[in-house]
């Protein structure tokens, strides 16, 4: 006996352990931090609630009908309990919690002077462009800032396969498809750094496509915004030339210099990003030349080529200047 208890103590912090580590604030819906998921978190609640009730309610009958002594309800006694108990109330408690989650359907309304943020799911990274209606567009990847107290629409897309666009904290999830423009109008209501997520199955990488999610108070993220519209700082930094020497600049573009592909992430400002491969690694010198010389490693299925054959010191050099765009 005591050492099947000890089984089950060892058991029962094993599954409350992995099941407190759903409550984290990085990636969590029990974290909100925007107004839709503290909706979706509060109706979720009533409805797990509602539910209760009627089981509650089905679980005393059957405690009633197993104790009653026989003959203790009539026919009609018995179709009148059947028609209150298994038609009437479970009816108005269902209509009940319907004409309670209607409003919390209705989607958040976008003024014109709204930010606009889109976003392309790509194999394995996402491609990220602001759209404020007073300036131009501004390009980057894998990496979302978003106003705190200020509406912001998401307009979501596929670049290729079917992706799935979910931020726990913020909002409930969307399908990005290819050929289809989906929106997602959110609000935040803190600040801090979140973690989002695609939900849907895009192959091999699928797991390994995250990105950061950094809620900034309005005033700082306009600052931000207007930084972002600048070119990359110029540098003479000998890795800027074996960049484009190596063909870099045919994929990936950084503003301001001859780089300006567009099949791959925009590298303009990747020195502000913590991470780099969709979430996958730290934005540090080592991460960045380990990817550069074997992404499939790190990234299975990413469709960057590899660069074995380049000279130990050209890389390293490449992954140093790619740490200086700030």
């Amino acid at each position: 006996m005591r050492a099947g208890t000890s089984r089950r103590g060892r058991l029962a912090i094993v599954l409350g352990t992995m099941a407190l580590g759903g409550c984290n604030h990085h990636q969590s819906v029990f974290a909100a931090f925007g107004e839709e998921a503290a909706g979706i978190n509060y109706i979720t609640l009533v409805m797990v609630a509602g539910g209760m009730i009627v089981a509650a309610g089905v679980a005393g009958l059957m405690i009633w009908a197993v104790r009653a002594r026989p003959g203790a309800l009539s026919l009609r006694g018995g179709e009148r309990l059947i028609l209150i108990a298994g038609g009437l109330i479970p009816a108005l408690v269902l209509a009940a919690l319907l004409v309670f989650s209607l409003p919390y359907m209705r989607p958040r309304g976008v003024a014109p002077a709204d930010l606009r943020i889109d976003v392309t799911g790509e194999q394995f990274w996402w491609r990220v462009a602001y759209r404020p209606s007073d300036g131009t567009a501004v390009v980057s990847a894998n990496e979302i800032r978003i106003p705190v107290g200020r509406t912001v629409l998401f307009r979501l897309a596929g670049g290729d396969v079917v992706h799935s666009f979910w931020i726990p904290g913020l909002a409930g999830k969307m399908d990005m498809i290819p050929g289809r423009t989906n929106d997602l109008p959110v609000r935040a209501t803190r600040a801090g750094r979140f973690r989002g997520q695609c939900t849907e199955f895009c192959g091999l990488s699928h797991a390994l496509m995250a990105f950061d999610v950094v809620a900034m108070p309005a005033e700082a993220f306009d600052r931000w915004l207007a930084a972002q519209r600048r070119p990359a700082v110029a540098s003479a930094d000998p890795g800027a030339a074996l960049f484009l020497r190596h063909g870099c600049g045919g994929c990936h573009a950084i503003r301001g210099t001859a780089a300006t592909g567009t099949i791959g992430p925009d590298f303009t400002h990747l020195a502000q990003r913590a991470t780099i491969g969709a979430g996958t690694l730290p934005n540090n010198e080592a991460a960045r030349l380990r990817f550069l010389r074997e992404p499939a490693a790190v990234k299975p299925g990413a469709r960057m080529p590899a660069y074995p054959q380049l000279p130990e010191t050209e890389a390293r050099a490449i992954a140093r200047y790619l740490g200086t765009l700030q």
